[in-house]
């Protein structure tokens, strides 16, 4: 599918910790796609989120390698990001996950990235995870399944 056409009548889009990995460490299954949907949040054509559950994920293997310099970088991008904001887990966001958790079987992170976008009122969610589309209450976007547009 085109990133246009997966993007169309999107306002807000829900980002996952993949899409973040692939952007910064230039995957290059997912590299062209990622710098089209960055560029896209930095012109403004929609805001995005993710939560704080992002910020972990992301920092584990730099920190391992100690490798600060892409630390530091995936801290920019989340603390900075034009049109992006990082959203603490809240007691509704943890409520919604069980729920997520109970009808869908979901690991906990995922339910936990999802009741965010859920909560702050994402149209979309981009992420890498096929089991994820089971999930209903909220548009999925596949990067495995995207084009550059």
């Amino acid at each position: 599918m085109k990133l246009d056409d997966a993007l169309q009548n999107v306002i807000f889009l829900g980002l996952d910790t993949s899409p973040f990995i692939y952007f910064v460490e230039q995957n290059p299954l997912y590299v062209d796609v990622m710098r089209e949907v960055f560029k896209r949040i930095t012109n403004d054509d929609f805001q995005s989120c993710s939560s704080v559950i992002t910020l972990t994920e992301v920092l584990v293997q730099p920190l391992r390698r100690n490798n600060q310099s892409l630390a530091d970088e995936y801290r920019d991008l989340l603390f900075n990001g034009e049109n992006f904001r990082l959203f603490s887990l809240t007691a509704s966001i943890a409520e919604t996950a069980a729920e997520l958790r109970a009808k869908y079987n979901l690991r906990t992170p995922d339910a936990l990235q999802m009741a965010t976008a859920l909560e702050n009122g994402c149209d979309a969610f981009l992420c890498n995870d096929n089991g994820l589309k089971r999930v209903t209450e909220l548009r999925i976007l596949i990067l495995n399944e995207l084009t550059p547009s």
